[in-house]
C-alpha cells in the first residue's frame, strides 16, 4: 500500500495499514478482486470522514454513526441490504445472507457512492422494501 505524496505519523501509517489490511480481507472473504480492492480502498481514504468510519468499526465492531448522507447511515444501508436480499435469496443470492463480510464491505460501498450521487439510493430505499409488502 503506497500512498504518494500522503505524510502520515508512524501511529496513523500503522492504522493505515491495519484498515487496508481488513479492507482486502473483508474483500477476500467478499469474492471481490484486487480490481475492486484497490478502487473502494482509494475511494474509502479519499473520504476522510467515511475512513473515519470504517476505522471505528475496525476497532469496535460497532458503528461511530456519524456518516449521513441523505439522512441515510450505515446502519440504514445495512438494514435495507438485509431486507432487500431476503427477498431475493430464492434467486440464489444466499452468499448475502450468510456472508456479513460481504454485506458490511457493500454497505461501507454504497455509502461512498451516495456520496457522489445519492438520489438513485434514496430512491430505492424509499421505493423498494425487498419484500411483497402492499
Amino acid at each position: 500500500m503506497k500512498e504518494e505524496g500522503v505524510s502520515c505519523s508512524n501511529g496513523e501509517l500503522k492504522d493505515q495499514e491495519r484498515a487496508y489490511a481488513w479492507a482486502a480481507a473483508l474483500c477476500r472473504y467478499a469474492g471481490a478482486d484486487e480490481t475492486f480492492l484497490q478502487d473502494f480502498w482509494e475511494r474509502l481514504t479519499a473520504d476522510e470522514e467515511i475512513y473515519e468510519e470504517f476505522v471505528y468499526y475496525l476497532d469496535h465492531q460497532d458503528f461511530l454513526y456519524k456518516v449521513k448522507v441523505e439522512g441515510y447511515g450505515l446502519v440504514d444501508l445495512m438494514v435495507f441490504q438485509i431486507d432487500h436480499f431476503r427477498a431475493v435469496m430464492d434467486r440464489d443470492v444466499a452468499d448475502m445472507r450468510h456472508n456479513k463480510d460481504k454485506m458490511l464491505l457493500m454497505a461501507f460501498n454504497s455509502l461512498l457512492q451516495m456520496r457522489k450521487d445519492p438520489e438513485p439510493f434514496v430512491r430505492m430505499m424509499q421505493q423498494e422494501t425487498g419484500t411483497d409488502r402492499i
